[in-house]
């Protein structure tokens, strides 16, 4: 569950632009408070604090108990304007949180035992197809992110939602089963298909044809093994992957 995090904020008289530039020359930024069957609330907020907030990341999935007059409200920002030329803050959204509420949050995605991943130490990548997940989440129960277990991932691999353990609660807005991430195979590099130590194919021929002949021994239950050189792959170049 995200921690919830403090801001003190105060109540501002008056609605529209003129009055958010009046607490705009006070130092301070304007927003306002809506949601969960009350109406909207103005407040402004601390300039500096706000700034280090927005910039620190994360902004739009931490939960915030808003200090008001001494009076404490449960919000989440849903939405804030920064100035096309100077990207400093100019407002900020804010929606009430109401225990047994749900919203749509953006969750992080995280991954964990890369070390333990065959792919990645062959030299491969982490190819993050999404950096967010957009959920559906319990309002008193929003996720810090969503992990990706990596152990045993090889090149080529990828993992979708369905694989993914969700936090409790939690639901994917797209219904569809989605790519979450794949092991990218190192760049400029080329693919040899071993069996036997013997070179069946090498990436001179193109690398989809490689992949493709790869599947099909796997299919079959044949023993082989996918290899990487820095190189067109020829004999040379393979006796030296091999250590020969």
């Amino acid at each position: 569950m995200a921690a919830t995090k403090q801001l003190a904020a105060t109540v501002r008289s008056g609605a529209g632009k003129g009055a958010a530039r009046s607490v705009r020359r006070e130092g301070r930024i304007p927003g306002v408070i809506y949601g969960g069957g009350e109406a909207a609330e103005p407040i402004s907020l601390d300039y500096k604090t706000t700034n280090q907030l927005i910039y620190a990341g994360h902004f739009l999935t931490t939960i915030f108990e808003l200090d008001i007059a001494g009076r404490k409200q449960r919000v989440i920002p849903r939405d804030y304007q920064l100035d096309v030329v100077k990207d400093t803050p100019l407002h900020v959204d804010f929606l009430r949180l109401k225990p047994g509420s749900t919203l749509r949050v953006e969750v992080p995605v995280h991954t964990i035992n890369a070390d333990q991943s065959p792919g990645i130490k062959k030299g491969g990548s982490i190819n993050l197809v999404r950096h967010t997940i957009l959920m559906k989440v319990p309002a008193d129960n929003i996720p810090d992110g969503v992990t990706v277990d990596l152990k045993g991932l090889d090149i080529n691999d990828n993992i979708h939602i369905s694989a993914v353990t969700l936090p409790a609660g939690c639901k994917p807005v797209i219904a569809r089963d989605f790519t979450v991430l794949t092991i990218s195979a190192p760049k400029n590099h080329f693919p040899l298909v071993v069996a036997k130590r013997t070179l069946l194919l090498a990436g001179g021929i193109g690398v989809t044809p490689i992949l493709a002949m790869a599947e099909t021994l796997a299919a079959k239950g044949a023993a082989f093994e996918m290899h990487y050189c820095a190189r067109s792959p020829d004999k040379a170049a393979f006796k030296e992957r091999l250590g020969e």
